[in-house]
């Protein structure tokens, strides 16, 4: 049986609590690990040892900051595959959507590699006779990032590498339920030439979590998970006088216009939907179709039943398993309250399994129609292969079904109109908009960019407005008088 240990000061140590957890394989809920739940000594050991790196981190000119992300990205190419098949068997997702995970991250720590050009500030000579001014970015201390189960190495890579390249050191609390890809990206970040104290992994749940939210040492914390506990961690966070940025949950809707691309929509539509087993923040959850476009759910309906669940390792797997039994409950539970409150299953994978695999956590594919903004399936997000159908006559009433929904993560609209396209990426009132893309997440130089109640905070994920997020900006007015350099001509200015 494996043991996770902890990564404190550049070690790995074996923790001494009383309390472990078990990770499982999600294809069989087999046990492969042990997690702990780290103590409060090791927490706060974890924190000084950050403090205590950060004295000198801060300090190491970005140039050298920028090449340990040089490092850290080869290295991640280089181990892509191995970090890939350790995530596929933690999370059960399959291989190539765990090489997509992996992937993504190592688009932002290209992008810290950049970190030089990004902490650049800004100067004005002469603001006033003899006067200038100019700014420049410091970093903040000690961060802390607190990451989920559905992307293992893609949101730990979200926050600790720009972090650590704007000059924080950083203590990361990955997901309890996948640790072994977050460990594994630590130690190739410290192989890459991080010196000991800059990042430390610590484990647990909610008591660890409160622990770090409460040390006066920390002074920053990123956030990705569930609206109550974003919403908690901000508030709790903010009260102890710390920066926050919390994403929480979404309900992504794909608005479909009659002038669209079908067989374009119905292809983007099928993996946008399930892929992933629909455990992701930016997965579409409900298709809105306008007008005549609805007489293409049942084909939709259709293609999306031919998508099948696997194992991490078979390749005519359309996508993995939950993560857990009790998510797998979870989505049954809505997927009944979807019947029982009057919609439509066109396609039911309640009762799917997997040969030999029985005890896993699998749901198929399932979709909905005749959905109502009134019914669970619509007012919580699932996390789960179920897509929602639901019917309106203009682009105006999909307007106001999209803005009405308290999310605001990402949405999408298929249509080959450019006046409606602008409209609606004008008026929709979603952080992410794709314009016949179905999961419009940006790249690095820009930033992950949720409104309403799947962002608490004021400034983003990666792009400009991380370094923002993780940086305090100095602004410096200086005077030298002219008598201090002999000779220098008098240059007072007589207004008569």
């Amino acid at each position: 049986m494996q043991t996770v240990p902890l990564s404190i000061n550049g070690e790995l140590i074996t923790s001494s609590t009383g309390q472990w957890l078990d990770v499982t394989n999600p294809a069989d809920n087999s046990v492969i690990a042990r997690v702990p739940c780290a103590t409060a000594d090791e927490l706060d050991h974890a924190v000084r040892s950050a403090a205590s790196a950060f004295s000198q981190w801060r300090h190491v000119p970005v140039t050298e900051r920028a090449r340990v992300m040089m490092r850290y990205q080869a290295l991640l190419k280089a181990h892509q595959q191995e970090i890939a098949e350790l995530l596929s068997q933690e999370t059960g997702k399959t291989y190539e959507d765990a090489m997509g995970d992996v992937w993504r991250g190592i688009e932002v720590v290209e992008q810290a590699m950049n970190i030089p050009s990004l902490m650049m500030g800004e100067t004005a000579e002469n603001v006033a006779r003899g006067i200038d001014t100019f700014s420049f970015t410091q970093p903040l201390g000690v961060c802390v990032g607190i990451t989920p189960f559905n992307f293992p190495a893609m949101i730990p890579l979200w926050m600790f590498p720009l972090a650590v390249a704007c000059g924080n050191t950083f203590v990361l609390k990955p997901s309890e339920q996948d640790p072994l890809t977050p460990m594994k990206l630590a130690q190739l970040f410290e192989k890459a030439g991080a010196p000991p104290g800059v990042l430390n992994v610590v484990h647990g749940g909610k008591e660890q979590v409160d622990r770090l939210l409460h040390s006066p040492e920390v002074k920053a914390v990123s956030f990705v998970g569930s609206v109550p506990v974003g919403r908690a961690i901000y508030q709790t966070a903010t009260a102890n006088m710390k920066r926050a940025q919390c994403f929480a949950g979404a309900k992504n809707h794909s608005v479909i216009m009659p002038d669209a691309n079908k067989e374009h929509v119905l292809n983007n539509l099928v993996g946008a939907s399930v892929g992933a087993a629909g455990q992701r923040c930016m997965a579409i959850s409900v298709a809105v179709f306008v007008g005549e476009s609805e007489h293409w759910i049942p084909e939709l309906a259709d293609r999306i039943s031919q998508i099948k669940p696997g194992l991490w390792n078979d390749q005519k797997a359309g996508f993995g398993p939950l993560i857990s039994p009790a998510a797998k409950q979870r989505v049954l539970s809505l997927i009944e309250s979807g019947k029982q409150q009057g919609a439509r299953c066109l396609v039911d994978g309640s009762e799917v399994t997997v040969a030999g695999y029985e005890n896993g956590n699998w749901i198929g594919p399932t979709v909905f129609t005749g959905v109502t903004s009134d019914m669970d399936i619509y007012q919580q997000e699932i996390f789960g292969p179920v897509l929602s159908c639901m019917s309106v006559r203009d682009l105006d009433e999909a307007l106001a079904l999209v803005n009405r929904n308290p999310y605001g993560n990402g949405t999408s609209i298929f249509t080959s109109s450019g006046s409606a396209a602008r409209k609606y990426q004008s008026e929709v009132e979603v952080g992410q908009v794709g314009v016949n893309v179905p999961i419009p997440v940006p790249l690095p130089f820009f930033s992950f960019t949720g409104w309403k109640n799947s962002f608490f905070g004021d400034l983003h994920a990666y792009g400009k407005q991380a370094v923002r997020f993780y940086t305090e900006t100095k602004t410096v007015t200086s005077r030298w008088l002219e008598n201090d350099i002999p000779g220098a001509p008098n240059m007072t200015i007589s207004i008569d």
